[in-house]
Order: C-alpha cells, then structure tokens, then sequence
C-alpha cells in the first residue's frame, strides 16, 4: 500500500500558486515602479512584500513537509527542490526564472510521493 500525506497535496498545489505569482512578480513589481514613478506614489514596496511573504509561506510549508515525508518515507526530492525555488525568489527577484523552473519541478515530484522505502518489507518487521 502506497502512503499519501496531505501536506505533500497541499504543498503541491501551492507549488504551482507559487509557481503563477514568481512567472507574474517581475510584470507586476514593474508595473508598480512605473506607476510610483508617475504619479508619486509608494505602491512598490507593498507589492514586492506580497510576494516575498507569499515565497516565505510557501518555504515554510515545504519545510514541514520535508520533515513529514522524511518520517514517513516519501522521496523528499520536491521539497528539496521546493525549498531551493523559494530560497532563490527570497534573496532577490533577480532569480525569478531559476525559481520558477524549480519550483515547476517541485510540484511535480511533490505530487508525485513516491515511497522511498518498501512499504510490505517495514510492515513485516
């Protein structure tokens, strides 16, 4: 019997959310400079926050999921890769390509949940 864990769901699912806003912030942030640089404003600095917290979210789900797929033996190779996408969106948007490309493989290999270990072998013990 193949083992499912929730949270590995769920961060999949965010992953490809994630994945939408990172492909998005670069026309958006700019946008948003454009529009501080013509009428005055300091609309930037919260749209650049929005999608820092949103990858901070994102970093700490997969986190916990690592830790939860480590115990239940699930591959952890999508949250590795997971926390390597949002790490690079954190320290500068200037990584928003290499971000995404990970963090478009971590949804995948996330939703997959692979088992790591024979499931029948570790019931017999």
């Amino acid at each position: 019997m193949k083992r499912k864990l929730k949270i590995n769901v769920f961060a999949g699912i965010i992953d490809i959310l994630m994945a939408f806003l990172i492909m998005i912030s670069w026309f958006t942030v700019f946008f948003a400079a454009f529009g501080d640089a013509a009428t005055g404003s300091h609309a930037t600095g919260g749209v650049g926050t929005f999608f820092y917290t949103c990858a901070g979210i994102v970093l700490i789900v997969h986190i916990i999921a690592l830790v939860k797929s480590k115990k239940a033996g699930i591959s952890i190779a999508g949250h590795v890769l997971g926390i390597i996408g949002t790490a690079c969106f954190l320290i500068t948007m200037l990584l928003a390509f290499p971000a995404f490309v990970l963090v478009i493989l971590a949804a995948i290999f996330t939703l997959i949940q692979k088992n790591t270990t024979n499931v029948s072998a570790t019931a017999d013990k």
